[in-house]
């Protein structure tokens, strides 16, 4: 006998009811929200701090919980301008961990500090996110691997040109072999001086101390070239580094050099870092020449890259996947678990500093050093 249909079509129209009334943003649809990354902040020295609190301060993603500044004046600066409660205001790093047990601490110290920031932040198992370099000198920076690895702690070297699309596509059409074997790269960074562009005070005052910065432009901005390298070349090293270093402005910066050129020989490749306080206008961008091509950086978002047989072409660098299009969404990947990789990895920077380390000794000597086959 031939069956009514009747109750499978009120069946139907249920279901889509039940379907169209459902709002839709219910938790059956909506991807799980994640709470906010608990973070201190170490030292208010560094001027990026003010960059991070301009554009990440009210940030859902993170929640601060605690400052550490020795110096009271910068710190009751810092809580003005950006209405910091003076519950979060601490003197001292450890008592700042203990009392609000951040998930990692974010470093704007001068370099000769990381180790120490590190170092403490290890023995509370606190991940760290500084500002670039990684450090000073080898020693610092093999004490900052060893801290860390004690620790059981991540340790990053945030650098404004991880992020940048355009690295990352010369970086990619480097991996595709679309421009064949790397054998040239040359890295442009910097820009007038420090006083020049007016830093903060606080800032100005290490960026021209030698043992607080580890040299001027050297390492202020040589180390920008010997990260992108390093991450180019997928973390090999140098087989030498020869450097030379100026003082065009000895009247500005007496104790620093301002103009730094390194050069770093592969065995089949050449990398020229220019690094510099003299530029007329700042810059960050790099020349990648392959065998049978070429990539031009320009600015944050774009290419300019030629082929063989084929004409220069301007391209639109495409958008960096997460977590590696910024360093919050990196550093929380991180925390939760993911290995860190790239030109923000403790690995990479240490092979940047023993690089630095080597330069300001090539210039100081006038000699080419030669690396050890192992570090």
């Amino acid at each position: 006998m031939r069956q009514s249909l009747f109750p499978v079509f009120v069946l139907a129209i249920g279901l889509l009811a039940i379907n169209l009334l459902a709002p839709t943003g219910s938790p059956a649809q909506s991807a799980p929200v994640q709470s906010p990354l608990r973070v201190a902040i170490v030292g208010l020295v560094h001027g990026h701090v003010q960059g991070f609190l301009d554009h990440s301060l009210h940030n859902p993603e993170i929640e601060i919980v605690g400052i550490s500044e020795p110096d009271a004046q910068l710190a009751a600066r810092y809580a003005t301008r950006y209405g910091f409660s003076p519950s979060l205001i601490f003197a001292g790093q450890e008592e700042m961990l203990q009392k609000t047990h951040p998930q990692a601490v974010l470093a704007y110290t001068n370099t000769y500090d990381h180790r120490r920031v590190v170092e403490i932040c290890a023995r509370h198992g606190v991940h760290v996110m500084m500002e670039k370099p990684l450090a000073v000198s080898l020693d610092d920076a093999r004490a900052i691997e060893n801290a860390a690895l004690a620790g059981k702690i991540q340790v990053l070297v945030n650098y404004e040109t991880t992020w940048y699309r355009s690295n990352r596509a010369a970086y990619d059409l480097v991996h595709e072999k679309a421009l064949g074997d790397v054998r040239k790269v040359v890295v442009h960074d910097g820009h007038s001086g420090p006083k020049e562009i007016g830093v903060g005070s606080e800032f100005l005052t290490w960026l021209t101390d030698p043992k607080l910065n580890g040299g001027g432009a050297l390492f202020d901005f040589g180390c920008y070239g010997a990260d992108l390298m390093t991450w180019l070349m997928d973390g090999q090293r140098p087989e030498t580094v020869t450097a030379v270093t100026q003082q065009i402005k000895p009247e500005i910066y007496p104790n620093v050099d301002d103009e730094a050129t390194i050069i770093l020989t592969y065995p089949k490749a050449q990398a020229i870092v220019q690094a510099s306080w003299n530029w007329p206008f700042d810059r960050k961008d790099m020349e990648v020449y392959g065998q049978t091509g070429y990539v031009f950086t320009v600015k944050h978002d774009d290419i300019r890259v030629r082929r063989s047989g084929g004409n220069e072409e301007m391209i639109a660098a495409k958008p960096v996947p997460a977590p590696y299009d910024n360093s919050l969404t990196f550093l929380r990947a991180v925390v939760n678990g993911m290995k860190p990789d790239g030109p923000s990895s403790l690995d990479t920077n240490v092979t940047v500093t023993e690089i630095l380390d080597a330069a300001r000794r090539s210039a100081a000597t006038g000699k080419t050093i030669h690396l050890p086959a192992s570090r």
